[in-house]
């Protein structure tokens, strides 16, 4: 194509792939081997723990490829070196920077730059599936002619968590400088520069080294900007599409949709800005070919069928987010060689092992996932981020290693169960350095907390702290009355009336004093009579 093989920005990249070669490059399946099935316990943990990094590329995914590369060439168009309309695009970059103004200028080359956003569900795979399709193409390349410029295919740069422009332009200048080893940073990135400032030198940098695309992920952070910050920077990122000719790409998750449906929207209309919305997965033939894919990796003993009911829970317990699925399926295998390991069982995932493991250990997200079941919609914008859940499975996983042997021990104890059984004691100081605080601050007194933990430690070996707080609630919510809103009656026998305790004998203890007042005199004048009060004026007279 001339257009393309014209143009030296272009001619470099990475020729366009059809579907089935995109298919192969951008697919991650995990390391496997079925004779891993055969190793010790602990080390079968470690095997299931590839499963973090597993990405199957669905249609999805091969449409933002195929609309990626469409996306950052036809934004090159425009910015051919050999060409004059490069050197007056340069040219009003550099009096944008004279004049501190973004608009200065004029704008005598037309933008052929569009960008989109992609928004979705957390844990559906925009991040990670951009991250694939970035890797196809290289970051940085070098041109000696026409022009000496490293060009920057690509940028890929977080949202601040507080949607502060300035912020964004100071990460824009660090990654620059990482990526080039420049001091664009200790250049232009001083906060005693102004957040307008800011932006003008980094759409010249940007322009000076031909950026091919900008993303902006995580983009509904941008929500907690103060004041008009947020409509600044989305202002911002537009001029970069339509004045600097440099397409962007906005990832966010469903949080950031009131956000982008609002002025923004106009803005992308004139600008031909798109959108995708990545809804989680339907319980149809996508889910199904991706957990068909998914079930072949299995590192336990036995290898479980995948059967309709299988499928059924795995889909009731990950709502169509392929992150909970993933999770949910590596923390069965774990539990599965965990009861082979202690009790002996069949290492076998079923539908009652994975409701067993979901109810267990992803409490974190079950508010979201209820959510997703009953499809209430205020309630899911809440819950527009389900990062923690990757926590929960190291802390599984860590907890599962320091008390799972080595081997199996057979007989009289051996070194490495004595081994294990130290760890198992250590994890245990550990599981209540971290609950007795959080029960006394949910208003236990510290002794009934360390009796609750130590009968939940007792009846629940070798569980994770979140697992035992889970225990311990329901407990104390099983002790609870029946009907709290009663008050119990009083017994009007007195053979369970309560004698009264006897009063101290100490005639300064201040509850002998208020009890033997004159009638007349109230507690306080008592109190004041006997000296255990000062006078009320008797440091303002000293």
């Amino acid at each position: 194509m001339p257009e393309y093989r014209d143009n030296p920005f272009i001619a470099k990249l990475p020729p366009p792939m059809s579907t089935h070669d995109a298919l192969l490059a951008m697919a991650a399946p995990p390391i496997f081997n079925a004779a891993e099935r055969d190793y010790p316990a602990h080390l079968r943990a470690h095997c299931i723990s590839r499963l973090k990094g597993y990405f199957e590329p669905l249609e999805t995914h091969l449409s933002l490829e195929a609309k990626f590369g469409l996306l950052i060439r036809q934004g090159y168009l425009c910015r051919n070196p050999t060409t004059a309309d490069y050197t007056r695009r340069v040219r009003e970059g550099a009096t944008r920077v004279f004049e501190k103004d973004l608009m200065a200028g004029g704008r005598s080359v037309r933008s052929t730059a569009s960008s989109f956003a992609l928004i979705g569900c957390s844990g559906i795979g925009k991040s990670y599936g951009m991250a694939r399709i970035l890797e196809l193409y290289p970051q940085k390349i070098h041109h000696a002619e026409p022009r000496s410029l490293d060009q920057v295919v690509w940028l890929k740069l977080d949202s601040p968590h507080k949607g502060s422009p300035k912020q964004l332009c100071i990460s824009f200048f660090r990654s620059m400088d990482d990526l080039l080893g420049t001091r664009y940073s200790a250049q232009f990135g001083s906060s005693r520069r102004s957040v307008d400032e800011m932006m003008v030198h980094m759409a010249h940098v940007a322009n000076l080294h031909a950026l091919g695309v900008l993303i902006v992920d995580e983009i509904q952070h941008i929500r907690e900007a103060s004041g008009t910050g947020a409509e600044a920077l989305l202002n911002f990122l537009v001029t970069l599409v339509n004045t600097i000719g440099i397409p962007v790409i906005l990832i966010g998750t469903m949080g950031a949709l009131p956000l982008l449906q609002g002025d923004f929207r106009q803005a992308r209309r004139a600008s031909g800005l798109g959108s995708l919305v990545w809804e989680r997965m339907e319980n149809e033939p996508t889910w199904n070919y991706f957990v068909e894919r998914m079930w072949g990796y299995q590192w336990t003993r036995e290898i479980s069928p995948l059967t309709d009911e299988v499928r059924q829970v795995l889909y009731e317990e990950s709502q169509g987010i392929v992150d909970v699925l993933i999770n949910l399926f590596m923390m069965a295998q774990l539990r599965a060689i965990q009861l082979g390991v202690l009790n002996r069982r069949p290492e076998r995932i079923d539908a009652g092992l994975l409701r067993q493991v979901a109810s267990e250990h992803m409490r974190l997200i079950a508010p979201m996932i209820n959510a997703l079941k009953r499809g209430d919609r205020e309630a899911i914008a809440q819950y527009d981020d389900i990062r923690p859940m990757q926590d929960q499975v190291l802390q599984v996983f860590s907890d599962a290693l320091s008390c799972m042997p080595g081997q199996p021990v057979l007989g009289t104890r051996s070194p490495v169960a004595s081994a294990t059984t130290e760890k198992a004691a250590s994890a245990n100081r550990d599981v209540r350095g971290i609950l007795l605080p959080v029960l006394e601050q949910l208003g236990l007194a510290g002794d009934i907390a360390e009796i609750l933990v130590a009968e939940a430690e007792a009846e629940h070996p070798g569980l994770s702290a979140l697992d035992l707080v889970g225990i311990i609630t329901a407990k104390l919510r099983d002790r609870a009355p029946a009907n709290p809103s009663k008050k119990p009656r009083k017994s009007t026998t007195s053979a369970t009336k309560t004698a009264k305790t006897p009063l101290p004998v100490d005639a300064q203890d201040l509850r002998t004093i208020i009890s033997a007042k004159k009638e007349g005199v109230s507690a306080y004048d008592a109190l004041l009579a006997a000296g255990a009060v000062k006078p009320p004026m008797a440091d303002i007279a000293s």
